[in-house]
């Protein structure tokens, strides 16, 4: 699917997320903070952590099998808090501490995205007890890899970060206990299957689920255990509280595999936090400039439907891509929201294959890029990291201010394509 600001927890940690801007995601890095929060001159301590993770890189996959062998070794507890097969994403929790701690100095962007990853953890049953365990098991994995650098300043320069960072996420989980639940249980109410790997699931949370449209959340289904993974929201909020998402299931993946050809009504899923930032401002009349890709349209929707929702009658123009005709399988659907706003306009894409009437043919990206002058809206972004990475080159290259292009990390879309999920 698409784009966010997540709160991945022990098994499905991503790097740090970024603002909605175009600045987001262009590395794995998080961008400099708007307050500007990042040291123009590194910290001692971060020289240090720094030049620590030079070193590994080259060994990373071995710095990882370390870390996992010594905290399931030592800390057997823990060993539950993950799913039973670590071969896709036994590295996303030490990643995310390393890009974490390589940021040490970007004070505001750091904390957002602990809180975040604090919060997510409550889902796997982590509790503030777990952190030492795998402070512990770091230190040890550096110590073993990054014998260069390694000494009693660095030491200490890790010892310092990692406390401060698992603080900042002991103190979130325990705010976010006192009001909100670990995880929602939803119950499936109906599967459409739109083709054989794409299908439409709609689901009844047990509790209210507040979110808003554009956001998206973390999925976890019977059949893998203790595996999440992200999928967005394909409307906005509901009167009657139902949740849709759009479902494609990708080679290999557990998750949108387990959706799209097992689920069926009366099935019990769960849904962690609704998160990300990728939602509509309504207090300007910009008009909104939307390219979804795949089913990376599931988020576009949603916020095409706030905007109907509010009442506020602003020119707004999607973009629908695909790979081929076949897949454009909302279009129907599209096609009556154009019919009854004449405020809307949506154009299809396709990239290979037949064209089908009144699509327009090639890349998403660099077919919006022939349509109009588009300085003035507010672009927003959906669909697999390549094409919102390119959409973001392509736009900007056309004179579209950084600061009105809005999507989610691309860093974590590389974690876990959302909507097209694993």
């Amino acid at each position: 699917m698409q784009q966010p600001s997540e709160a991945p927890g022990p098994g499905d940690p991503a790097p740090p997320p970024v603002d909605s801007g175009a600045d987001a995601g262009a590395a794995d890095a998080p961008a400099e903070s708007s307050s500007g929060t990042r040291s123009a001159s590194p910290s001692p301590d971060a020289i240090l952590i720094r030049r620590t993770l030079a070193e590994i890189e080259p060994v990373a996959d071995k710095v990882i099998s370390y870390f996992y062998a010594m905290l399931f070794v030592r800390h057997p507890e823990v060993r539950a808090l993950f799913p039973a097969a670590m071969d896709t994403q036994r590295d996303r929790l030490l990643r995310a501490l390393l890009t974490a701690a390589e940021h040490v100095d970007d004070a505001d962007t750091l904390t957002e995205y602990l809180v975040g990853l604090g919060r997510g953890h409550r889902k796997y049953g982590t509790v503030s007890d777990h952190y030492p365990a795998v402070g512990e098991c770091l230190l040890l994995a550096l110590e073993r890899y990054a014998t260069a650098t390694w000494d009693a300043a660095t030491v200490a320069a890790w010892v310092r970060a990692y406390s401060a960072m698992s603080q900042i996420m002991i103190d979130a989980a325990a705010a976010d206990e006192a009001k909100a639940p670990a995880w929602w249980e939803a119950e499936v109410v109906s599967h459409e299957q739109r083709t054989s790997d794409i299908a439409v699931v709609t689901v009844r949370p047990s509790r209210p689920y507040p979110f808003r449209a554009g956001q998206y959340t973390m999925l976890e289904t019977p059949w893998w255990p203790r595996v999440w993974r992200h999928f967005s929201f394909a409307s906005a909020p509901r009167p009657d509280g139902l949740l849709t998402f759009q479902v494609k299931a990708l080679p290999a993946g557990w998750v949108s595999n387990a959706l799209v050809h097992r689920a069926r009504p009366g099935d019990v899923i769960r849904l962690g936090p609704p998160v990300g930032s990728m939602t509509v401002d309504h207090d300007t009349d910009n008009g909104l400039l939307c390219l979804g890709g795949g089913t990376g349209i599931a988020p576009i929707k949603a916020l095409v439907e706030d905007i109907v929702e509010h009442g506020r009658k602003r020119a707004v123009d999607v973009f629908y891509g695909a790979r081929t005709g076949h897949e454009l399988h909302d279009v129907d659907a599209w096609l009556r929201l154009e019919q009854a706003h004449p405020w809307l306009r949506v154009r299809t894409v396709v990239a290979e294959g037949p064209t089908p009437p009144g699509a327009l043919r090639g890349l998403l990206p660099e077919t919006v890029a022939r349509f109009g002058l588009w300085e003035t809206y507010d672009v927003y972004l959906a669909g697999p990291p390549g094409m919102v990475s390119n959409g973001i080159d392509t736009l900007g290259g056309i004179g579209i201010p950084p600061h009105r292009i809005r999507h989610d990390s691309i860093a974590e879309l590389h974690a876990s394509v959302r909507g097209q999920g694993t």
